[in-house]
């Protein structure tokens, strides 16, 4: 099936984002900020400030979602940059596709807060719901990119620690390999004007402050992943990381975990988060939404 004409200005936004390199992580931030500010949530979306476990959060939930079936949604951001606000209207949509109310988490973020500073957030948050009355079952963690990395990350410290699971995980083009190791790296580097070699892995280094890249809690490609939750991913055709999904769905599949996968073809990296100008990102949400509904009680 052709791809949306839309596409092509999604493409152009990448590149617009990536035309002149940032002086420093700082810049990085603001230009990703201003980029993202065009995508506002609807606004019929409630948005407020709460504190989950000592973490800045967002509740952000469509309308007449009942209060007791929860997303916990990570961002994106490759652990250094972006917050629930470059991420609001994906939330938003996510929440309304699914009949859930969610909790965008404001991790803290690298170079200022190394490994595991961002997995000891999100779990803070997710132990927070425990407390707060949302039973496992009706719990749901979803991520992209590095938040898709955190959905492992949590998921693998809870069964560690025989906290108990949640319902499943979503994950939109999860980075699950620090080591940035992907076949699809070189061999898509041409397709993917957002996500390349060089930067994504100096921001690795950056955030693991010399700790091993292969930590399961860093990168999930190297876990054991017996035990987990149900989950749902998704990757585009044309991105580096294609190859984190295609081997983590090969490892979750090795260790019997019950996964829902698909290549969108020709999509660019977190293409959901452009949801507003981009059909594809919409049916993409609507199917992870359709996915969570069928995985909470």
């Amino acid at each position: 099936m052709a791809t949306s004409p839309e596409l092509s200005r999604v493409i152009g936004l990448m590149k617009a984002i990536r035309a002149k390199p940032p002086a420093d992580i700082h810049e990085a931030r603001t230009v990703l900020d201003q980029a993202f500010a065009e995508f506002k949530p609807s606004s019929d979306v409630t948005v407020f400030e709460i504190g989950a476990g000592g973490v800045p959060c967002q509740w952000i939930t469509a309308p007449d979602t009942p209060q007791d079936r929860l997303i916990i949604y990570f961002h994106g951001g490759a652990y250094a940059a972006c917050s629930p606000t470059t991420h609001q209207d994906l939330i938003g949509r996510l929440s309304r596709a699914s009949g859930a109310a969610a909790l965008g988490v404001d991790y803290r973020l690298a170079p200022e807060h190394l490994f595991p500073a961002a997995v000891d957030d999100s779990i803070a948050a997710y132990n927070w719901a425990l407390g707060h009355g949302f039973e496992p079952s009706n719990i749901v963690l979803a991520g992209d990119s590095a938040g898709g990395g955190l959905v492992l990350s949590v998921l693998l410290a809870a069964r560690d620690s025989g906290i108990d699971l949640p319902a499943a995980g979503v994950c939109f083009s999860p980075w699950v390999d620090l080591e940035c190791s992907g076949a699809s790296m070189a061999a898509n580097d041409h397709l993917d004007d957002f996500i390349k070699y060089g930067g994504l892995s100096a921001r690795a280094e950056s955030y693991l402050g010399g700790a091993d890249p292969k930590h399961p809690w860093a990168s999930a490609l190297y876990a054991d992943l017996r035990g987990l939750p149900p989950l749902l991913v998704h990757v585009g055709s044309a991105e580096t990381l294609l190859d984190d999904s295609t081997r983590l769905v090969a490892s979750a599949e090795r260790a019997g975990v019950d996964i829902t996968f698909k290549i969108w073809e020709d999509m660019v990296h977190v293409w959901q988060a452009f949801a507003s100008i981009l059909p594809e990102g919409q049916e993409s949400i609507e199917e992870a939404g359709a996915f969570i509904r069928k995985k909470l009680v």
